[in-house]
């Protein structure tokens, strides 16, 4: 049975934890392997990406920087956060903000630490990114359209690196790039919608504030049909073996979440349409073994 210093050392843990998003941290890091084994790097022995340790040092590079913009986000949204998400807000208080920015500082000098192991290019690359997500979840957050965008391109960032790592600069990649940028668009407009009530306390200006709310769903509906166009031409011009199942599969719930989408009003609505597209997106890192089920067991000799 735990003592009451154990319990609270567990919640101080979970509650750092539940800031920096952990469990979307371990799906980055999955998610860049993968992508490095099956499409950055698809040419290389599995061993020689697996134990790649320049690899590894900018994908924990990645982890870090991304856990400290989660924390620093944290900072400036929490009195939203109060709103939108009070019973969160209280387990992220556990931890004090003094404590949260010590460890965001951390977080950024590991990260050009082990940046550094790779190259210089590296340590310019992640500063920037630290400087970039500072400057959204200070000022750009707030502002409509753009806010947006630069969080879509801010998500995309961690896989720049990998491919420009291994030089691969084929037109798969950046059609998976698009299709991957829309449905985080469409994730970040959703989630304007989901939060409308804080970010109106809050003077944030965001699309469905500034614009109302039948042209945030009118901007989500375009998008949609723009992920028809990256769909089609990963089914029909590239070899993505069995991963068009996983496309059809998303065309089908992004149907089912348009139709949802312009029938949602509440909270509670948009929070399951939210979850519609982490299930796509989550799915999609496991999906990339679908391009070839066999590719790690021919590549381990």
């Amino acid at each position: 049975m735990l003592t009451r210093k154990q319990k609270h050392i567990f919640l101080k843990f979970f509650s750092m934890f539940s800031v920096v998003r952990g469990y979307n941290i371990l799906v980055v890091v999955l998610a860049q392997y993968l992508a490095s084994i099956y499409i950055f790097a698809s040419d290389k022995p599995l061993k020689n990406v697996l134990f790649d340790v320049n690899l590894l040092m900018l994908v924990l590079a990645t982890a870090a920087v991304i856990a400290g913009g989660y924390i620093i986000n944290n900072f400036y949204d929490s009195e939203k956060d109060l709103i939108n998400r009070p019973n969160k807000t209280m387990l992220d208080k556990l931890v004090s903000q003094n404590t949260k920015l010590s460890f965001y500082f951390v977080l950024n000098f590991s990260t050009v630490v082990m940046a550094s192991y790779v190259s210089f290019k590296p340590v310019l690359f992640f500063s920037f990114y630290i400087f970039a997500i500072w400057f959204y979840s200070h000022k750009l957050k707030k502002m409509p359209i753009i806010g947006n965008v630069v969080s879509s391109i801010l998500t995309l960032t961690p896989f720049f690196v990998i491919f420009v790592y291994y030089h691969n600069f084929k037109s798969v990649v950046f059609v998976h790039a698009t299709f991957l940028f829309l449905i985080i668009a469409i994730r970040e407009l959703t989630k304007d919608l989901e939060n409308i009530k804080g970010d109106l306390t809050l003077n944030y200006r965001t699309i469905p504030i500034v614009y109302g709310e039948r042209t945030s769903k009118k901007m989500i509906s375009v998008l949609v049909v723009a992920t028809l166009f990256p769909v089609y031409f990963l089914i029909t011009k590239f070899d993505i073996g069995y991963m068009y199942v996983y496309f059809y599969i998303c065309e089908v719930l992004l149907v089912i979440y348009l139709f949802l989408l312009w029938r949602s009003v509440t909270k509670t609505h948009y929070l399951w349409l939210h979850n519609i597209l982490k299930i796509i997106i989550v799915a999609g890192v496991f999906s990339i073994l679908l391009i070839n089920i066999d590719l790690v067991l021919n590549r381990i000799l």
